[in-house]
């Protein structure tokens, strides 16, 4: 059984469906890439997925339980956590106190998530900046504080939407590194939305394509990028064998 189910799921606004009958499966441990154009529907979906907005058909289930129409802090709590395109950090505070209190939320104690938070921030590569406000921090930084305000919840199930947008290329490769380590050692399992495609053939085990609010197609990253409907819809004449 695949750690996280969605079946059917979809949403219309205004008569215009952003998300139309989407499936997909995510086994435990695995990373999933999802692709596809601007207005495709992968924000949508991952709202539906995460709580943030509830489907109007369809089901969501996490390990079994069927987590559909939860709020966010309950999909939160059943072990499924996801980061944002926009950064919205509490500028005033440290990038440690950020941390903090997400811990928190997620029910540690304060002294306890007070450990975990300074554990988690040198993990992501923040340390030299723990105890600097939040609003100081470039945009790789603040990147960074996302995921690591995410992985204080302990999540099971990390939805990523655009980790790497804004990033250079430099920027780029530690984050992935990280990404596949939190794989790799801590078990944590990745359902991420991209749009640098070196990215998406490193990391994945499979990509799923919306086109329209719809699924276009899936597989693994070799046969997603040579197939030439996903080619004509999307990827054009993107270079997509590049590893960094």
């Amino acid at each position: 059984m695949s750690l996280l189910e969605v079946r059917n799921v979809s949403r219309s606004f205004q008569g215009l469906k952003a998300v139309d009958d989407v499936s997909f499966d995510v086994k435990e441990g695995s990373i999933l890439g999802i692709i596809g154009p601007n207005g495709a529907g992968k924000t949508t979906l991952f709202n539906l997925v995460a709580g943030a907005i509830t489907p109007q058909a369809g089901t969501v289930t996490l390990d079994g339980r069927d987590i559909t129409g939860f709020a966010p802090h309950k999909v939160a709590q059943a072990g499924m956590v996801r980061t944002f395109q926009l950064m919205k950090p509490f500028g005033s505070v440290s990038v440690l106190e950020n941390v903090a209190v997400a811990a928190m939320a997620a029910g540690t104690s304060r002294h306890d998530a007070s450990k975990a938070a300074a554990q988690i921030v040198e993990r992501v590569g923040l340390g030299r900046w723990r105890d600097l406000q939040s609003s100081g921090l470039p945009t790789a930084g603040l990147k960074r504080l996302e995921l690591a305000r995410a992985l204080a919840v302990r999540p099971r199930v990390l939805l990523l939407d655009e980790v790497l947008a804004g990033l250079t290329p430099t920027e780029r490769a530690p984050v992935m590194e990280l990404l596949e380590a939190l794989r790799a050692e801590d078990g944590v399992t990745l359902v991420f939305v991209e749009h640098i495609m070196a990215a998406v053939m490193r990391l994945s085990d499979s990509v799923l394509v919306l086109d329209q609010g719809r699924v276009l197609m899936s597989g693994s990253p070799q046969e997603v990028t040579s197939d030439p409907r996903v080619i004509e819809a999307y990827l054009g004449q993107e270079p997509t064998d590049v590893a960094t």
